[in-house]
Protein backbone atom coordinates (compact mmCIF):
# COMPACT_ATOMS: atom_id res chain seq x y z
CA UNK A 1 0.00 0.00 0.00
CA UNK A 2 1.44 3.69 -0.71
CA UNK A 3 2.16 5.56 2.31
CA UNK A 4 -0.53 8.59 2.28
CA UNK A 5 2.73 10.93 2.78
CA UNK A 6 2.71 10.44 -0.66
CA UNK A 7 -0.61 10.82 -1.89
CA UNK A 8 -1.39 13.90 -3.60
CA UNK A 9 -3.58 16.92 -1.89
CA UNK A 10 -5.43 18.97 -3.72
CA UNK A 11 -6.95 22.60 -2.49
CA UNK A 12 -8.88 24.31 -4.93
CA UNK A 13 -7.34 24.28 -8.60
CA UNK A 14 -3.88 23.26 -7.04
CA UNK A 15 -2.10 19.90 -6.58
CA UNK A 16 0.42 19.09 -4.19
CA UNK A 17 2.16 16.03 -5.25
CA UNK A 18 2.52 14.51 -2.12
CA UNK A 19 2.29 15.89 1.72
CA UNK A 20 5.63 16.65 2.67
CA UNK A 21 5.65 20.55 2.82
CA UNK A 22 9.04 23.19 3.84
CA UNK A 23 8.13 25.81 6.62
CA UNK A 24 9.04 28.48 6.19
CA UNK A 25 12.13 29.91 7.57
CA UNK A 26 14.03 33.08 7.77
CA UNK A 27 17.30 32.84 5.96
CA UNK A 28 18.51 36.64 6.95
CA UNK A 29 20.48 36.88 3.69
CA UNK A 30 19.31 39.96 1.85
CA UNK A 31 22.71 41.66 2.77
CA UNK A 32 21.72 45.27 0.34
CA UNK A 33 18.87 45.77 3.03
CA UNK A 34 16.43 45.93 0.39
CA UNK A 35 14.28 42.63 0.43
CA UNK A 36 15.46 40.96 -3.63
CA UNK A 37 16.30 37.54 -3.90
CA UNK A 38 19.83 36.00 -3.72
CA UNK A 39 21.65 33.41 -5.10
CA UNK A 40 21.52 32.07 -1.92
CA UNK A 41 17.59 31.91 -2.09
CA UNK A 42 18.05 30.30 -5.43
CA UNK A 43 20.40 27.43 -4.38
CA UNK A 44 18.38 26.90 -1.26
CA UNK A 45 14.77 26.87 -2.30
CA UNK A 46 15.63 25.15 -5.84
CA UNK A 47 17.90 22.14 -4.36
CA UNK A 48 14.61 21.00 -1.69
CA UNK A 49 12.45 21.03 -4.67
CA UNK A 50 14.98 18.86 -6.98
CA UNK A 51 14.57 16.77 -3.26
CA UNK A 52 11.23 16.06 -4.12
CA UNK A 53 9.36 18.17 -1.46
CA UNK A 54 5.48 18.62 -2.46
CA UNK A 55 5.49 22.09 -1.11
CA UNK A 56 8.02 25.14 -0.17
CA UNK A 57 6.57 28.03 1.29
CA UNK A 58 9.02 30.17 1.28
CA UNK A 59 10.33 32.20 4.39
CA UNK A 60 8.17 34.85 6.04
CA UNK A 61 8.33 38.22 3.01
CA UNK A 62 7.44 41.33 4.90
CA UNK A 63 4.94 43.49 3.21
CA UNK A 64 6.21 46.64 4.55
CA UNK A 65 10.24 47.75 5.15
CA UNK A 66 8.78 48.40 9.17
CA UNK A 67 7.15 45.01 8.42
CA UNK A 68 10.73 42.82 8.24
CA UNK A 69 11.84 41.04 11.19
CA UNK A 70 15.34 42.23 10.47
CA UNK A 71 17.14 44.25 7.61
CA UNK A 72 18.00 41.14 5.55
CA UNK A 73 14.48 39.72 5.55
CA UNK A 74 13.36 39.21 1.61
CA UNK A 75 10.38 41.64 0.61
CA UNK A 76 7.10 41.86 -1.31
CA UNK A 77 6.54 45.74 -0.60
CA UNK A 78 7.99 46.72 -3.78
CA UNK A 79 7.07 45.90 -7.68
CA UNK A 80 11.47 45.47 -7.78
CA UNK A 81 10.66 42.25 -5.69
CA UNK A 82 8.49 40.61 -8.60
CA UNK A 83 11.64 39.58 -10.75
CA UNK A 84 13.35 37.75 -8.70
CA UNK A 85 10.52 36.28 -6.65
CA UNK A 86 9.21 34.84 -10.44
CA UNK A 87 13.20 33.76 -10.98
CA UNK A 88 12.71 31.94 -7.50
CA UNK A 89 9.07 30.13 -8.32
CA UNK A 90 10.05 29.16 -12.33
CA UNK A 91 13.39 27.39 -10.60
CA UNK A 92 11.14 25.60 -8.11
CA UNK A 93 8.74 24.55 -9.98
CA UNK A 94 11.08 22.75 -12.51
CA UNK A 95 11.46 20.04 -10.06
CA UNK A 96 7.69 19.57 -9.91
CA UNK A 97 7.39 21.37 -6.52
CA UNK A 98 4.38 23.92 -5.70
CA UNK A 99 5.84 27.34 -4.73
CA UNK A 100 4.02 29.11 -1.94
CA UNK A 101 4.67 31.99 -0.09
CA UNK A 102 4.30 33.89 3.41
CA UNK A 103 3.16 37.03 3.59
CA UNK A 104 4.52 38.68 7.12
CA UNK A 105 4.57 41.66 8.95
CA UNK A 106 6.67 41.53 12.08
CA UNK A 107 4.96 44.71 14.34
CA UNK A 108 6.76 44.65 17.84
CA UNK A 109 9.12 41.89 17.51
CA UNK A 110 10.89 43.75 14.38
CA UNK A 111 14.77 44.27 15.22
CA UNK A 112 15.17 47.89 13.00
CA UNK A 113 16.19 50.82 13.29
CA UNK A 114 13.51 53.46 13.49
CA UNK A 115 10.16 53.24 15.11
CA UNK A 116 8.30 49.66 14.96
CA UNK A 117 4.55 49.09 15.37
CA UNK A 118 1.90 46.88 17.43
CA UNK A 119 -1.44 47.12 18.49
CA UNK A 120 -0.52 48.48 21.99
CA UNK A 121 2.34 50.00 22.95
CA UNK A 122 3.81 47.00 25.31
CA UNK A 123 7.24 45.41 24.71
CA UNK A 124 7.87 41.58 23.69
CA UNK A 125 10.59 42.02 26.61
CA UNK A 126 12.49 44.15 28.36
CA UNK A 127 15.23 43.76 26.23
CA UNK A 128 13.22 44.64 22.62
CA UNK A 129 11.92 48.05 21.95
CA UNK A 130 8.74 49.68 22.93
CA UNK A 131 6.43 49.87 19.55
CA UNK A 132 4.36 52.55 19.21
CA UNK A 133 0.71 52.00 19.15
CA UNK A 134 -1.02 51.75 15.76
CA UNK A 135 -3.41 54.32 14.47
CA UNK A 136 -6.19 53.39 12.42
CA UNK A 137 -4.57 54.91 9.27
CA UNK A 138 -1.65 52.99 9.76
CA UNK A 139 -3.92 49.55 10.26
CA UNK A 140 -5.38 50.13 6.99
CA UNK A 141 -1.69 51.31 5.29
CA UNK A 142 -0.82 47.50 6.67
CA UNK A 143 -4.37 45.65 5.27
CA UNK A 144 -3.40 47.64 1.72
CA UNK A 145 -0.15 46.21 1.81
CA UNK A 146 -0.88 42.29 2.86
CA UNK A 147 -3.29 43.30 -0.29
CA UNK A 148 -0.18 44.38 -2.22
CA UNK A 149 1.40 41.82 -1.56
CA UNK A 150 -0.50 39.30 -2.43
CA UNK A 151 -0.55 41.29 -6.21
CA UNK A 152 3.14 40.84 -6.15
CA UNK A 153 3.01 37.44 -5.46
CA UNK A 154 0.49 36.31 -8.08
CA UNK A 155 2.75 38.66 -10.57
CA UNK A 156 5.70 36.36 -9.91
CA UNK A 157 4.29 32.86 -9.93
CA UNK A 158 3.27 31.82 -6.46
CA UNK A 159 0.65 29.06 -6.38
CA UNK A 160 -0.10 29.68 -2.38
CA UNK A 161 -0.39 32.64 -0.09
CA UNK A 162 0.58 31.82 3.61
CA UNK A 163 -0.40 34.68 5.96
CA UNK A 164 1.79 34.80 8.70
CA UNK A 165 -0.39 34.70 12.01
CA UNK A 166 1.86 32.95 14.46
CA UNK A 167 4.57 33.45 16.59
CA UNK A 168 4.29 37.15 17.96
CA UNK A 169 4.60 38.58 14.57
CA UNK A 170 1.62 41.64 14.27
CA UNK A 171 -1.15 39.37 13.61
CA UNK A 172 -0.88 37.37 16.28
CA UNK A 173 -0.40 40.11 18.32
CA UNK A 174 -3.50 41.92 17.21
CA UNK A 175 -5.33 37.81 17.88
CA UNK A 176 -3.78 37.62 21.75
CA UNK A 177 -5.15 39.41 24.53
CA UNK A 178 -1.50 39.32 26.44
CA UNK A 179 -0.38 41.86 23.34
CA UNK A 180 -3.42 43.74 22.16
CA UNK A 181 -4.87 45.96 25.07
CA UNK A 182 -6.71 48.37 22.57
CA UNK A 183 -10.28 49.84 23.65
CA UNK A 184 -11.22 50.71 19.70
CA UNK A 185 -12.91 48.37 17.57
CA UNK A 186 -9.29 46.00 17.30
CA UNK A 187 -9.30 45.01 20.49
CA UNK A 188 -11.03 43.56 23.59
CA UNK A 189 -13.56 40.68 22.39
CA UNK A 190 -12.15 37.77 20.27
CA UNK A 191 -14.15 39.45 17.43
CA UNK A 192 -12.41 42.40 18.06
CA UNK A 193 -9.19 41.01 18.20
CA UNK A 194 -9.25 38.93 15.17
CA UNK A 195 -10.37 41.89 12.76
CA UNK A 196 -7.31 42.70 11.05
CA UNK A 197 -7.02 39.04 10.12
CA UNK A 198 -10.22 39.29 9.17
CA UNK A 199 -9.80 42.40 7.29
CA UNK A 200 -6.67 41.21 5.29
CA UNK A 201 -8.34 38.36 4.28
CA UNK A 202 -10.89 39.83 3.02
CA UNK A 203 -8.56 42.30 1.25
CA UNK A 204 -6.20 39.54 -0.56
CA UNK A 205 -9.62 37.61 -1.89
CA UNK A 206 -10.14 40.77 -3.67
CA UNK A 207 -6.70 40.00 -5.77
CA UNK A 208 -6.01 36.19 -5.18
CA UNK A 209 -8.15 33.47 -5.99
CA UNK A 210 -5.84 30.97 -5.01
CA UNK A 211 -5.07 28.09 -2.41
CA UNK A 212 -5.09 30.47 1.29
CA UNK A 213 -3.56 29.01 3.97
CA UNK A 214 -2.83 31.23 7.74
CA UNK A 215 -0.29 30.19 9.87
CA UNK A 216 -1.65 30.31 13.67
CA UNK A 217 -0.10 29.80 17.12
CA UNK A 218 -2.26 28.24 18.90
CA UNK A 219 -1.18 27.95 22.34
CA UNK A 220 -0.04 31.19 23.76
CA UNK A 221 1.82 29.15 27.06
CA UNK A 222 0.37 32.07 29.64
CA UNK A 223 -2.61 31.64 32.01
CA UNK A 224 -4.12 34.61 30.68
CA UNK A 225 -3.28 33.52 26.80
CA UNK A 226 -4.93 31.98 24.39
CA UNK A 227 -5.63 28.35 24.10
CA UNK A 228 -6.26 25.74 21.45
CA UNK A 229 -9.81 26.01 21.93
CA UNK A 230 -9.97 29.88 21.32
CA UNK A 231 -7.76 29.04 18.13
CA UNK A 232 -11.16 26.26 17.11
CA UNK A 233 -13.27 29.85 17.16
CA UNK A 234 -10.88 31.26 15.08
CA UNK A 235 -10.95 28.80 12.76
CA UNK A 236 -14.32 28.39 12.14
CA UNK A 237 -14.34 32.41 11.14
CA UNK A 238 -11.48 31.44 8.94
CA UNK A 239 -13.38 28.72 7.21
CA UNK A 240 -16.19 31.11 6.99
CA UNK A 241 -13.99 33.14 4.76
CA UNK A 242 -12.37 30.65 2.86
CA UNK A 243 -9.11 29.75 4.21
CA UNK A 244 -8.15 26.54 2.73
CA UNK A 245 -5.95 25.10 5.76
CA UNK A 246 -4.70 26.47 8.81
CA UNK A 247 -0.86 25.66 9.74
CA UNK A 248 -1.11 24.94 13.21
CA UNK A 249 2.22 26.13 15.22
CA UNK A 250 2.39 27.80 18.69
CA UNK A 251 4.00 29.97 20.81
CA UNK A 252 6.03 32.77 20.52
CA UNK A 253 3.74 35.82 22.06
CA UNK A 254 4.81 36.35 24.93
CA UNK A 255 8.20 34.44 26.56
CA UNK A 256 7.25 31.64 27.72
CA UNK A 257 8.68 27.94 28.91
CA UNK A 258 7.58 25.69 26.14
CA UNK A 259 8.34 22.01 26.84
CA UNK A 260 8.98 20.28 23.63
CA UNK A 261 8.90 17.19 22.06
CA UNK A 262 8.53 15.11 18.71
CA UNK A 263 4.81 15.62 17.84
CA UNK A 264 4.58 18.38 20.28
CA UNK A 265 2.07 20.82 18.79
CA UNK A 266 0.42 17.93 16.20
CA UNK A 267 -2.98 17.69 19.09
CA UNK A 268 -3.54 21.77 18.24
CA UNK A 269 -3.71 20.85 14.08
CA UNK A 270 -5.62 17.40 15.15
CA UNK A 271 -8.58 20.02 17.47
CA UNK A 272 -8.91 22.07 15.08
CA UNK A 273 -9.32 19.91 12.58
CA UNK A 274 -11.54 18.01 14.05
CA UNK A 275 -13.62 20.77 15.99
CA UNK A 276 -13.13 23.41 12.80
CA UNK A 277 -13.83 20.79 10.20
CA UNK A 278 -11.12 22.40 8.28
CA UNK A 279 -7.56 21.27 6.40
CA UNK A 280 -4.57 21.53 8.65
CA UNK A 281 -0.95 21.22 8.79
CA UNK A 282 1.16 19.67 11.15
CA UNK A 283 4.29 20.96 12.26
CA UNK A 284 6.87 20.97 15.35
CA UNK A 285 9.87 18.26 15.47
CA UNK A 286 8.75 15.94 13.14
CA UNK A 287 12.08 14.49 11.99
CA UNK A 288 10.94 10.53 11.29
CA UNK A 289 9.15 9.45 8.65
CA UNK A 290 6.97 6.72 10.19
CA UNK A 291 5.56 9.38 12.97
CA UNK A 292 4.39 11.58 9.52
CA UNK A 293 2.74 8.87 8.59
CA UNK A 294 1.03 7.97 11.76
CA UNK A 295 -0.20 11.89 11.74
CA UNK A 296 -1.80 11.37 8.31
CA UNK A 297 -3.01 7.94 8.66
CA UNK A 298 -4.55 8.82 11.80
CA UNK A 299 -6.28 11.85 10.34
CA UNK A 300 -4.52 14.07 13.06
CA UNK A 301 -3.36 16.75 10.37
CA UNK A 302 -3.57 16.56 6.32
CA UNK A 303 0.25 18.02 5.96
CA UNK A 304 3.34 17.47 7.19
CA UNK A 305 4.97 21.06 7.72
CA UNK A 306 9.02 20.33 8.33
CA UNK A 307 11.62 22.75 8.95
CA UNK A 308 15.17 22.05 10.63
CA UNK A 309 14.78 18.36 9.68
CA UNK A 310 15.18 19.86 5.84
CA UNK A 311 18.45 22.63 6.79
CA UNK A 312 19.50 18.92 7.46
CA UNK A 313 18.52 16.99 5.00
CA UNK A 314 16.88 18.51 1.51
CA UNK A 315 16.45 15.06 0.47
CA UNK A 316 14.30 13.75 3.24
CA UNK A 317 11.51 12.41 0.99
CA UNK A 318 14.35 9.72 -0.63
CA UNK A 319 14.59 8.59 2.90
CA UNK A 320 11.40 9.10 3.90
CA UNK A 321 10.09 6.99 0.73
CA UNK A 322 13.01 3.63 1.28
CA UNK A 323 11.49 4.04 5.13
CA UNK A 324 7.43 3.86 3.88
CA UNK A 325 8.86 1.64 1.47
CA UNK A 326 7.30 3.35 -1.35
CA UNK A 327 8.87 4.18 -4.86
CA UNK A 328 8.93 7.79 -5.57
CA UNK A 329 10.06 9.96 -8.91
CA UNK A 330 13.56 11.21 -8.64
CA UNK A 331 15.88 13.49 -10.86
CA UNK A 332 16.99 11.00 -13.39
CA UNK A 333 20.21 12.61 -12.78
CA UNK A 334 20.86 11.23 -9.99
CA UNK A 335 19.24 7.94 -10.62
CA UNK A 336 22.67 6.03 -10.02
CA UNK A 337 22.79 7.21 -6.22
CA UNK A 338 19.54 7.26 -5.65
CA UNK A 339 17.91 3.77 -6.92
Amino acid sequence: MEAKLFTPFTIKDTTIKNRIVMAPMCMYSCPNEDGIVQNWHKTHYTSRAVGQVGLIIIEATAVTPQGRISPNDLGIWSDDHIAGLKELTDLMKEHGTTTGIQLAHAGRKAVLEGEILAPSAIAFNEKSKRPKEMTKEEIQDTIEAFKLGAERAKKAGFEIIEIHGAHGYLINEFLSPLSNQRTDEYGGSAENRYRLLHEIIEAIKTVWEGPLFVRVSANDYHEDGLTPQDYVQFAHWMKEQGIDLIDVSSGAVVPAKINVYPGYQVTYAEKIRAEANIPTGAVGLITSPLHAEEILQNERADLIFLARELLRDPYWPRRAAKELNTEINFPKQYERGWV
